[in-house]
């Protein structure tokens, strides 16, 4: 037996207006600072609009497309094609939110930037513009600055403008838009991965201090520590180096982060106390003897 169902006097068919109705009371919670993915659908001459599933389409202004000026919009916003926004302003009476993709570019590039300070890695700027402490820079998009203390051409500042430097981060802050960078630094950066673990260098002493010597490296700070000098207990640095002395030494460690060698003479040590006993000795065979200090601190 069969029977037909017959829908009853309160059913009905699910119109357009039960689901614009619907859609109004659904809250999406779209909040400003809101990372939202979505795809435009439509060029307008100011800007363009953005599905990013809410009730009323999302607008970017041509000004928040990018970084730089854009005349041409289907170049970095294709039809259809899905991409990240920021929320910069909420909904208003239509339900209309305001999207940006140059403050999400800024806000990332802030995050790739602590990132890349932490690592201690440097980057490519360019120079725009020279003021009384520096010159400013353009570092993808945002505005940096070089003291003239951290420039290696310190007088003919203006002569820099259009140039491209490689800088490293001094300062990060995002909330103040605060971007200091090095020259210097990264020079020094970039002259510390010269060196590697084992290699025999030689330098003068600039230093002699209770806990070690420290040794000028073409301009990189080497540090020969007291522990680093003999197997056996040292009772006075003053007795046994001079500043201005040439030494040779071995790179037990290189510490790219604060652009220091540490270094190692009692490797080349044939018994404790040779160093002692023996400088001249000991300095004046260094090559043979760094081939098996070498060896050892490799294994």
């Amino acid at each position: 037996m069969t029977s037909e169902f017959k829908p009853s006097a309160t059913s009905s068919s699910f119109s357009m207006d039960d689901f614009a109705k619907a859609l109004d009371q659904q809250d999406f919670q779209f909040r400003k600072g809101q990372v939202v993915r979505g795809k435009v659908f439509q060029y307008e001459s100011d800007g363009a609009y953005v599905d990013i599933g809410g009730k009323s389409a999302a607008f970017i202004p041509l000004t928040e497309v990018g970084l730089h000026s854009v005349t041409d919009l289907s170049t970095v916003l294709p039809l259809q094609e899905e991409r990240e926004f920021l929320i910069i302003r909420e909904q208003n009476a239509d339900g209309q939110v305001t999207l940006s993709r140059r403050q999400l570019q800024i806000k990332q590039l802030w995050e790739q930037l602590g990132e890349m300070q932490e690592d201690g890695k440097s980057l490519e700027v360019r120079v725009s513009g020279v003021n009384k402490g520096g010159v400013i820079v353009d570092v993808h998009g945002l505005r940096g600055f070089i003291p003239r203390s951290h420039l290696l051409e310190r007088e003919n500042l203006e002569n820099l403008v259009g140039q491209n430097l490689t800088a490293s981060l001094l300062e990060i802050n995002s909330s103040s838009n605060k971007l200091v960078l090095s020259q210097r630094l990264a020079t020094r950066s970039q002259a510390i991965t010269q060196f590697e673990l084992g290699q025999l260098v030689t330098g003068k002493i600039t230093a002699i201090k209770p806990f070690g010597v420290f040794v000028d490296l073409n301009n990189i700070n080497g540090l020969l520590h007291i522990k680093q000098i003999s197997q056996n207990y040292i009772e006075s640095l003053p007795l046994l180096f001079q500043v201005g002395q040439e030494i040779h030494a071995i790179v037990v460690d290189v510490d790219e982060t604060q652009s220091r060698i540490s270094l190692s003479t009692k490797v080349l040590e044939n018994y404790p106390g040779e160093m002692l006993e023996k400088r001249d000795e000991v300095m004046a065979s260094v090559e043979a003897r760094a081939n098996r200090a070498r060896k050892k601190l490799l294994e």
